[in-house]
């Protein structure tokens, strides 16, 4: 008996995420801090079963995760708490990083070329990036709570039919660490150079835009056993993207990748889930690249 291939065709995000329920109506921080972590937990456990062919115990722990707010319940918990597990509003460093381009963005909106940004997982229409009205903004999550953001998953999002449907730069804060396996990170990392502009017309911006910025649990980083900073450094030049600002803290790791320009060499490169760091501790975010 011949064992089955498995599909290489991209999943959609909504593969890793449960159904709504509605969100509770206060959280203390503690209970903030519970559900965001027991949320991961499940979701990952889930995760498992299902790569694993238990559909019996992942239906069980979709369940479990309804039963505790389901995606609803864990997005309020991530509003309420931005100031610990979301490191508060995480486009304010990006606009910290492009302060020095404030006064050529604010010409660009007034003539009406703004620089355009594509916010995946957007959870507010009222951080940093929107308020500084410097961005021609277009906001998309799985489960949209409020007006101005829409309905839509990633992976399943139209492909641009022309130079006005690419974006200047994709926000994907807390969000790749969301995708339930290994290649499923790869492929959305993968799928962002599809919407990003080629180049850049003005020679100041081109020091940061195209680019990518990226935001993820420092676990993910720091204590994997499959990604460490060199492999994820590896990862993304291969894609073409190489770093141009980061920033670290206790919780979080932000990045702003910068994409390389049209006749740049870039020599896409195969990585595996291979482990790179031992010891029960570890976590198992990966990131694989076919």
């Amino acid at each position: 008996m011949t064992k089955k291939r498995k599909s290489t065709r991209l999943k959609p995000l909504s593969q890793g995420r449960p159904p709504t329920t509605k969100p509770l109506r206060s959280l203390s921080s503690k209970a903030t801090r519970t559900v965001i972590r027991t949320h991961h937990t499940l979701e990952k456990k889930r995760a498992k079963a299902l790569s694993e062919g238990d559909e019996a115990g992942a239906a069980a722990i979709r369940q479990q995760i309804d039963s505790q707010g389901g995606i609803q319940g864990y997005q309020y918990a991530s509003l309420v708490g931005q100031g610990s597990e979301r490191g508060g509003d995480s486009s304010k460093i990006l606009m910290e990083w492009l302060q020095p381009l404030s006064p050529e963005l604010r010409t660009r909106v007034e003539q009406g070329r703004s620089i355009r940004m594509l916010e995946v997982g957007a959870l507010s229409v009222t951080n940093a990036c929107s308020k500084s009205r410097l961005f021609e903004m277009e906001r998309i999550d799985l489960n949209s709570q409020e007006k101005g953001i829409k309905e839509q998953d990633f992976m399943e999002r139209p492909l641009p039919r022309n130079e006005n449907e690419l974006f200047d730069i994709i926000s994907l804060s807390l969000v790749l660490n969301y995708v339930p396996d290994a290649i499923g990170k790869g492929n959305m990392l993968l799928r962002t150079l599809k919407f990003l502009k080629v180049n850049q017309d003005s020679e100041h911006l081109r020091n940061f835009f195209p680019s990518l910025f990226l935001v993820l649990p420092a676990p993910c980083v720091r204590n994997s056993r499959y990604l460490d900073e060199g492999k994820l450094e590896a990862i993304m030049e291969s894609l073409g993207y190489h770093a141009a600002k980061k920033k670290a803290s206790s919780r979080l790791i932000y990045y702003l990748w910068k994409l390389a320009p049209i006749g740049t060499n870039r020599r896409r490169v195969a990585f595996k889930k291979a482990e790179i760091r031992s010891g029960k501790d570890r976590n198992n975010f990966a990131i694989v690249l076919d």
